[in-house]
């Protein structure tokens, strides 16, 4: 080792050098078209769903709970009966965009306030998840062969990793969710507390490979604490499978959270979301089918955009040798 190599290491260089390699990325995500596509469509749902909480909760301008039994069943692009309901109840511009249910409140509305709420479960779910996984999974890399009692520190927590796994997820979702109280707060934190599974693997396979690494010997050699060799200089390089891992997630926990409300074990009302929409809609489907096909088409377009974003980027942080798309 070189007199200057310790100075770079003391001076926080201890992670490998990719700036090599960090052009590389945007130019293969770019060539990925259907990821590109998904990165769109997921960027579009973000800004409605920043909108439907302001225009539905803070700025009332698409109201959800409005009753209107004069329109109820109206297919999309409908005019309200406004010589029936009081002028106040009207829909914005007079129209109903994406029709009404069987109460007669505006679906438009609906669709937009379940945005931002099967989104926030979507991304906090899946933080929690990835909170548990990684501080588990850098633990069981970097600790693996420490001794507890008779067993090590890999092997307790890839056990219980393993025990945790043998359950049915969605069956221990429904089980806690049933014995606690419905609400959006519950099921980010039961969808997160039970998924967090694959991305400790994820990191531990990580860990295990980059703690044999040469900046991380040379550490250790120099002194600086394993806490911050774990979190400051490891993780950076092991977030790459957890960053894809992550985004098929927020997916699951929103295809999880759907089916909770279609079974009336999810998010209750007065907030709507994708799932008890659909639910609503289900004993409808031929007298009003906008009311089951727009959820559904949503709840598909929007899994589809987060897994094909999160093939894009595998392909594009997969270290191996990369080919042109064609």
């Amino acid at each position: 080792m070189s007199a200057l190599q310790p100075q770079s290491i003391a001076g926080e260089a201890l992670a490998p050098d990719l700036a090599g390699e960090a052009p590389a990325f945007w130019p293969t995500f770019w060539q990925n078209r259907l990821a590109v596509a998904g990165a769109a469509v997921i960027l579009i749902l973000l800004g409605l769903a920043i909108a439907g909480k302001v225009l539905t909760e803070w700025w009332v301008v698409f109201d959800t709970e409005t009753i209107r039994l004069p329109d109820k069943f109206k297919p999309p692009f409908s005019e309200a009966a406004l010589g029936t309901i009081p002028a106040r109840d009207s829909p914005v511009f007079g129209h109903y965009l994406l029709g009404t249910d069987e109460l007669g409140r505006d679906v438009f509305a609906r669709m937009l306030q379940g945005s931002f709420v099967s989104l926030s479960i979507g991304f906090v779910a899946v933080g929690i998840s990835v909170l548990i996984g990684t501080a588990l999974g850098a633990l069981a890399g970097f600790y693996g062969n420490l001794r507890l009692g008779i067993i090590t520190v890999d092997t307790f927590i890839m056990r219980f990793t393993d025990t945790m796994m043998c359950f049915p997820t969605f069956f221990l979702i429904l089980t806690v969710v049933a014995l606690l109280p419905p609400s959006i707060y519950n099921i980010m934190i039961v969808i997160g507390l039970t998924s967090w599974t694959g991305t400790a693997r994820f990191v531990r396979a990580e860990f295990l490979s980059l703690r044999e690494r040469d900046f991380v010997v040379a550490a250790q050699a120099l002194g600086v604490p394993e806490i911050r060799i774990m979190f400051r200089h490891m993780l950076p390089n092991a977030m790459a499978p957890v960053l894809v891992s992550a985004t098929i997630d927020v997916a699951a926990a929103i295809l999880t959270e759907s089916a909770l409300s279609f079974l009336g074990f999810g998010v209750q009302p007065p907030y709507a979301t994708w799932g008890n929409i659909l639910a609503d809609g289900k004993d409808f489907i031929f007298d009003a089918p906008w009311l089951f096909f727009i959820p559904g088409f949503a709840i598909l377009i929007v899994v589809l955009a987060f897994n094909l974003v999160g093939e894009g980027l595998r392909e594009a942080l997969n270290p191996g040798p990369r080919t042109r798309r064609t």
